[in-house]
């Protein structure tokens, strides 16, 4: 059975279904689907949808903390490459 538009593959709704699944198999779950997603350039709007499509699952199962993890802002890089990156910070 395949998934519904916001998961066609149905890969979150099975990461809720695997009994033991890990953090990290979460986190390779989750970007497979980012990277599948229709609409990459709005992806955290398709998180907060399937947080509201998830709710009734456990707040501390894995991929529902990976999908929260997901709304974060990343840390911006502070290593510069080449000679700079290599130079004791000033």
């Amino acid at each position: 059975m395949k998934g519904d538009a916001l998961d066609p593959a149905g890969l979150i709704r099975e990461a809720y279904r695997i009994d033991g699944i890990t953090a990290q198999d979460c986190r390779v779950i989750f970007l497979d689907w980012a990277i599948k997603s229709d609409a990459p350039d709005d992806l955290p709007a398709g998180i907060k949808k399937l947080l509201t499509q998830y709710a009734d699952q456990p707040a501390q199962h894995p991929m529902t903390q990976t999908l929260r993890a997901g709304l974060e802002d990343a840390a911006k890089p502070t290593r510069r490459g080449g000679r700079a990156g290599r130079q004791p910070a000033s």
